[in-house]
C-alpha cells in the first residue's frame, strides 16, 4: 500500500471512529502515527499538538496537515487532511437526515447519555497523555498553573493567555 493510501485510511479510521472533536482524537492519532506507522516520535507529536492547537482550525485537521506535509509532501497533507474530515462530513449529512425523523425518540437520547461520558474520558486520556509529557519541570508547571487559574478564575481570553504562556516560555526557558 502506498504512503498516500496508508495516511488516507490511517486519517479516515481517526476521523471515523473518535467523536468529541481533536481532542478525543487525540490518543487514537498517537496509537497510528507513533505506535503503528511510526511516521513520528512521541516528542515530535507533541510540538505537532501544540502547534496544531494554538494556529487557527481544529486540532485535528491541522494535526493531519502536518503529519500528513511532514510524511508525504503536500499531496501527503490534502490527503491527510480529507482523510480525517470526510468521516465527519458523511455523518453529519446522514445524522442531519435521521435526527429530523428520530429526534424525540427516547433511544436517540439514550444514545447520546451514553456517548457524552466516553467523550470525557477519551479527553482525560488525552490530558494525561499530553500533561506527562509537557509537565516535566517546575516552569513548564507554573506556566500551566497560571495559565489554568487566567482561564478558569480570571477569565482571560485564551488568545491573551496563550501571548501570555508564551512570554512566561521565553522569560523562562
Amino acid at each position: 500500500m502506498s504512503i498516500l493510501a496508508k495516511l488516507f485510511f490511517s486519517f479516515f479510521k481517526i476521523g471515523a471512529f473518535t467523536f468529541g472533536g481533536g481532542y478525543a482524537m487525540i490518543p487514537l492519532m498517537q496509537t497510528e502515527i507513533i505506535n503503528t506507522h511510526h511516521w513520528l516520535t512521541h516528542n515530535e507529536f507533541m510540538e505537532i499538538i501544540a502547534i496544531a492547537e494554538m494556529t487557527p482550525g481544529p486540532v485535528a485537521i491541522n494535526s493531519a496537515t502536518f503529519i500528513g506535509f511532514r510524511t508525504a509532501g503536500v499531496l501527503g497533507s490534502a490527503v491527510a487532511t480529507l482523510g480525517v474530515i470526510l468521516p465527519s462530513v458523511i455523518t453529519v449529512l446522514i445524522i442531519a437526515h435521521l435526527f429530523k425523523k428520530f429526534k424525540n425518540s427516547s433511544w436517540t437520547k439514550i444514545l447520546f447519555s451514553g456517548i457524552k461520558p466516553a467523550i470525557i474520558g477519551l479527553i482525560l486520556i488525552a490530558l494525561f497523555s499530553l500533561g506527562h509529557t509537557t509537565l516535566t519541570d517546575y516552569k513548564a508547571i507554573i506556566i500551566f498553573l497560571s495559565t489554568f487559574l487566567l482561564l478558569v478564575k480570571g477569565k482571560f481570553h485564551p488568545i491573551s493567555v496563550i501571548g501570555f504562556s508564551a512570554l512566561l516560555g521565553l522569560l523562562f526557558y
